[in-house]
């Protein structure tokens, strides 16, 4: 049986509403939702313009990092993206290309760089300048460029799915708000998908929330904690619109704590070289539904 990922919302080229509504979107992932976008583009107008090759491509890339700002934003990062230069090859620069899409289809890039301060293997191809519209950029000449657009592409459909159940929150010290944590303990001991909600991990900006998956779990019986590690995200001063500027954004790993416990580790892009902290944080934990 296939996943079932519902659009809940779709702009136009001009980044109109055309279909569902933001609040759709915000309710979803403010419950937990995965998130997806799919985005419509001509190859000779994105990919390389100098191509005769006109065919609409339908694209759709996975957002495994959510933020959702001030009970009113949604902005979604991939995570795991390496530069691809289609049909089907890898881009020149060694990097993360860590996009960044807002609910209203303002986009960004960060793009730590991998290679080591080698030349790139070749170069960037050419876009349609008339359908690219850049706003800001930041930090080209160190290991960690970003910038801020927009790309006009024919449609924007967010699609998102609920697949998942909120079984525990708790307070930043650990106080249970909802919930009972032997239940993150029966979750994980099945084998189930844990997701969190950590409200406020980044520091400055706006009150947020940022929701990322879990890898490992470390379920402490006789003291009644969990322990996870999330998977890698970007940690980005959260603000209306979400936006990269120089020194706002890092890379890296949490572990979490049913006690209220954050440790993290974030590689600092310019310098590639990791930075440790210690908080404590209000967290909602998800158990992904059976089907």
């Amino acid at each position: 049986m296939l996943e079932k990922w519902n659009s809940v919302l779709e702009l136009n080229s001009k980044r109109e509403i055309v279909k569902g509504t933001p609040e759709e979107l915000r309710k979803a992932i403010n419950n937990g939702a995965d998130l997806r976008v799919a985005t419509d583009f001509y190859h000779n107008e994105h990919i390389d313009v100098r191509s005769d090759n006109h065919d609409l491509i339908h694209e759709v890339s996975d957002f495994p990092c959510t933020y959702f700002i001030d009970n009113r934003w949604v902005a979604g990062m991939m995570t795991f993206r390496q530069p691809v230069q289609l049909p089907g090859v890898f881009g020149p620069k060694e990097s993360m290309s860590l996009f960044m899409y807002n609910e209203n289809g303002l986009q960004a890039i960060a793009r730590p760089l991998l290679n080591g301060g080698r030349e790139p293997v070749g170069e960037d191809t050419p876009i349609l300048e008339e359908k690219y519209h850049l706003l800001s950029s930041f930090d080209g000449e160190t290991n960690g460029p970003s910038s801020n657009f927009i790309y006009d592409f024919e449609s924007y459909r967010f699609l998102i799915n609920d697949c998942w159940e909120e079984i525990y929150h708790h307070d930043a010290n650990g106080n249970a708000i909802s919930g009972n944590a032997r239940d993150l303990e029966t979750a994980s001991q099945n084998g189930t998908e844990l997701k969190v909600g950590i409200v406020n991990l980044v520091d400055g900006g706006l009150k947020h929330t940022v929701f990322v998956q879990t890898g490992s779990h470390y379920f402490y019986h006789n003291e009644n904690c969990m322990v996870a590690q999330t998977r890698p995200m970007v940690r980005c001063t959260p603000n209306i619109p979400m936006e990269y500027k120089s020194g706002n954004w890092d890379y890296g790993w949490n572990i979490v704590r049913s006690d209220g416990k954050v440790s993290t580790l974030y590689y600092n892009p310019y310098t590639l070289k990791a930075e440790r902290e210690f908080k404590n944080c209000e967290i909602r934990w998800f158990a992904k539904k059976t089907k």
